[in-house]
C-alpha cells in the first residue's frame, strides 16, 4: 500500500527550493509542482440524469421539513473511521443522510435552512481536488489517492439538491443564530459547531422522527428490498455449490463465498454473515466463522446482501451441509418451519406487531411440550417464557436500510404498533439446544435451527421477498441436490 506524502518543516527543506508554489507540501519541488497542475483534460460531466430515487429523496425532505418548521436541520454523512495506524474502514454513509439525500460520500451533510415556505435544503460536499495547489496528488483526500469525486455542479444535477463545499460549514454553523437539531454521532467536527445550539433532547426527537419515517416503504425501497433478496438467494446456492471446499478448509469459505456476491452485485454485505456449522448455530451472532463444516452436521446461515443504495436483505436457512437431515435434524427443523408458517400468516395490515412473534412462540411452545422438554399445559408455559431457553430471541425486526430498521423509534410505535401496507419485516424463529445444555436429550445438544425471511406487508396480506429460497424440509433437500450436481 502506498504511503502518503507528509508536509516537510522549514528546517528539512534543501536552501534552493524555499519559495514553493505548492502550498500544502513545501518539499515538493517547484518544477515537480508546476509540472503536476498543469496538462490535465477536462473530465467535467454534463447533463446528468438524477438518481433513481431523487424524487423519493425529496418527498422525505418535504416531510421533514412539515415536522420542524422553522428550525434549522443538520443532518451529517459520517467521516471514514481508523481501523488500524494510517488505514481505514470502508465508508458507509449515515443512513438517515442517505435516507434523505440518496448520497453516499463521507463528510457530507445536509442541511435544512428554515424558510418562510419551510425550508431550503443543501447538501455539503468536498469538491473536487485543486490541481493548482497539489492537493489532488498530495492530500491524503486528494483524487489521486482515494479517486475522482464528482463536482458540486455534478452532485446538484445526482441529487437534485444545490451543493456547496462542506469545508464551509462549520464556520456558517457557528455564526448561524436560531433553533437547530442534529443527528449526533456520525461527524465530531459538525457537533463540536453546534455545541452550544443543540440539546440531547431536541436532537433525539429529530433522531427518534427519522426513524419511525422509515418504516412505511415507498416505492424505490420495496424495490431494492426485492433486489437484495434476490441477490441473496444467488449467494446461498453459491454457498451450497461449494459445501465440499467449505468441508475442506472452514466457515470462512462459506462467509468468502457469500461476500463475493455481496460485493459483486451490491455494495457489501448488510452485516457481519452468520456462518455456523454444527454447534456453533447454537450461538444467535456466530461471527467468528473460523470453524470446521463437517458432514452430518446442520449450517445455520444468516446473511444478506446490501444493495448499492444501501437496503440490505436478512435471510437465514439451516441446511444439512451432507445434503440430507438426519430425523432429529427434520424434527427440530420441521418445529421451526410450523412455527414460521403460523408467524409469516399473521403478518397482515392491522394486525399488531407482536402477532407474528405471538404465533410462532405458540408453535413452538406445543412441540416443547409434546416432546416432554417442558409441563404444559402450553398456556403455562407461554405465560411464564419458559420457552425461551431454546426459542431466545424475538421472532423477527423492521428490515430496510439498517438490517434492525427502526430501531429509535418509539416503542408505541414500533413493537406496540400497528402494522401498515409498505413495511417490511423478518420472521425469524429458532430452536438452540446448547451443547452443554443437560436438560435435553443428548441427540438434541449443539442442534440449532433458524428459519428467517423478509416479509412486506401489503394491502391484503403479505408477500415474502425472499421466497425464491426453499424452506421446507424436502424442498431444502431438493434444492441443494440439483446445486451440487
Amino acid at each position: 500500500m502506498a504511503e502518503e506524502l507528509t508536509p516537510s518543516t522549514p528546517e528539512e527543506e534543501e536552501p534552493q527550493i524555499k519559495q514553493r508554489k505548492n502550498t500544502l507540501y513545501p518539499s515538493v519541488s517547484d518544477e515537480l509542482a508546476e509540472n503536476m497542475a498543469g496538462g490535465w483534460a477536462d473530465t467535467e460531466l454534463h447533463d446528468l440524469q438524477p438518481i433513481a430515487q431523487a424524487g423519493h429523496t425529496a418527498d422525505r425532505r418535504a416531510a421533514l421539513s412539515a415536522r420542524f418548521p422553522g428550525e434549522r436541520l443538520v443532518i451529517p454523512a459520517g467521516n471514514l473511521k481508523t481501523r488500524s495506524n494510517d488505514t481505514e474502514y470502508s465508508f458507509r454513509a449515515s443512513t438517515e443522510y442517505a435516507y434523505l439525500t440518496g448520497d453516499q460520500t463521507e463528510d457530507g451533510v445536509l442541511v435544512l435552512e428554515p424558510t418562510a415556505a419551510g425550508h431550503r435544503a443543501t447538501v455539503y460536499l468536498l469538491p473536487r481536488s485543486n490541481r493548482e495547489n497539489g492537493e489532488f496528488w498530495l492530500s491524503g483526500q486528494g483524487e489521486l489517492w482515494v479517486g475522482r469525486r464528482h463536482s458540486l455542479t455534478e452532485a446538484e444535477q445526482l441529487l437534485g439538491i444545490p451543493a456547496k463545499d462542506v469545508r464551509e460549514l462549520a464556520d456558517s454553523l457557528r455564526e448561524a443564530a436560531g433553533p437547530v437539531r442534529a443527528v449526533r454521532g456520525h461527524d465530531a467536527g459538525i457537533e463540536a459547531a453546534l455545541a452550544d445550539k443543540v440539546t440531547a433532547e431536541r436532537d433525539e426527537e429529530l433522531r427518534v422522527y427519522l426513524s419511525e419515517a422509515r418504516a412505511v416503504k415507498d416505492a424505490f425501497e420495496i424495490g431494492e428490498l426485492q433486489k437484495a433478496c434476490d441477490s441473496t438467494a444467488r449467494g446461498f446456492e453459491d454457498v451450497v455449490r461449494v459445501l465440499d471446499k467449505a468441508e475442506a478448509t472452514s466457515e470462512r469459505y462459506i462467509e468468502g463465498t457469500f461476500f463475493l456476491r455481496a460485493r459483486v452485485e451490491g455494495n457489501d454485505v448488510g452485516y457481519g454473515s452468520i456462518c455456523a456449522a454444527g454447534p456453533h448455530a447454537t450461538t444467535l451472532h456466530w461471527v467468528r466463522n473460523d470453524g470446521p463444516v463437517r458432514s452430518g452436521d446442520l449450517l445455520l446461515l444468516d446473511a444478506g446482501v446490501e444493495t448499492t443504495s444501501l437496503y440490505t436483505a436478512d435471510v437465514t436457512r439451516t441446511l444439512p451441509i451432507s445434503g440430507r437431515y438426519t430425523e432429529i435434524q427434520r424434527k427440530i427443523y420441521d418445529a421451526v418451519y410450523d412455527a414460521q408458517e403460523a408467524g409469516i400468516a399473521a403478518v397482515k395490515p392491522g394486525g399488531k406487531f407482536r402477532d407474528f412473534h405471538d404465533a410462532s412462540q405458540q408453535v413452538l411452545a406445543e412441540r416443547l411440550v409434546e416432546w416432554g422438554l417442558l409441563e404444559g399445559p402450553v398456556e403455562r408455559v407461554i405465560e411464564l417464557g419458559l420457552q425461551r431457553r431454546w426459542t431466545l430471541h424475538g421472532t423477527g425486526h423492521m428490515l430496510g436500510m439498517d438490517v434492525h430498521d427502526c430501531a429509535a423509534a418509539r416503542v408505541e410505535a414500533y413493537v406496540d404498533g400497528t402494522l401498515e401496507p409498505g413495511m417490511c419485516l423478518t420472521v425469524e424463529p429458532g430452536l438452540y439446544f446448547q451443547a452443554d445444555d443437560l436438560t435435553v436429550p443428548v441427540e438434541y445438544r449443539g442442534i440449532g435451527v433458524r428459519i428467517e425471511d423478509d416479509i412486506l406487508v401489503t394491502e391484503d396480506g403479505n408477500r415474502n421477498l425472499s421466497a425464491s429460497l426453499p424452506r421446507q424440509a424436502d424442498e431444502v433437500e431438493t434444492w441443494m441436490a440439483s446445486l451440487k450436481g
